[in-house]
């Protein structure tokens, strides 16, 4: 699994310069389709996210029991892996918690 978290932190600026280029043109009123896209990117990333931590648990787990196809460089690769990945998550859940303070702190 590969978590691109500067790639949907790009997606969100973008979508967020789009924002203001729509705001900017009243005539333009439109939902933004790639909303949608962007809960479905969100929503895979979670998932993959906790599939990874599966796997580290089931790996750590099988490597308990005795499992010689497994090696210990193996389960901790895995760990780390889901790790860095629950890190990302973070952090973007982060920026999201940001951003939504920063526009309920906009004035009307």
């Amino acid at each position: 699994m590969d978590i691109k978290a500067q790639s949907i932190y790009q997606e969100m600026q973008s979508m967020a310069a789009q924002t203001k280029m729509d705001l900017d043109q009243p005539a333009a009123i439109q939902g933004n389709p790639s909303s949608q896209n962007f809960a479905d990117l969100l929503g895979n990333a979670l998932d993959t996210v906790n599939s990874m931590q599966l796997e580290a648990k089931d790996k750590a787990m099988a490597f308990e029991m005795g499992d010689k196809s497994l090696s210990l460089a193996d389960v901790m690769v895995a760990k780390e892996k889901s790790s860095i990945a629950f890190e990302a998550t973070i952090q973007v859940r982060n920026k999201v918690l940001d951003a939504y303070k920063q526009i309920m702190n906009m004035p009307v």
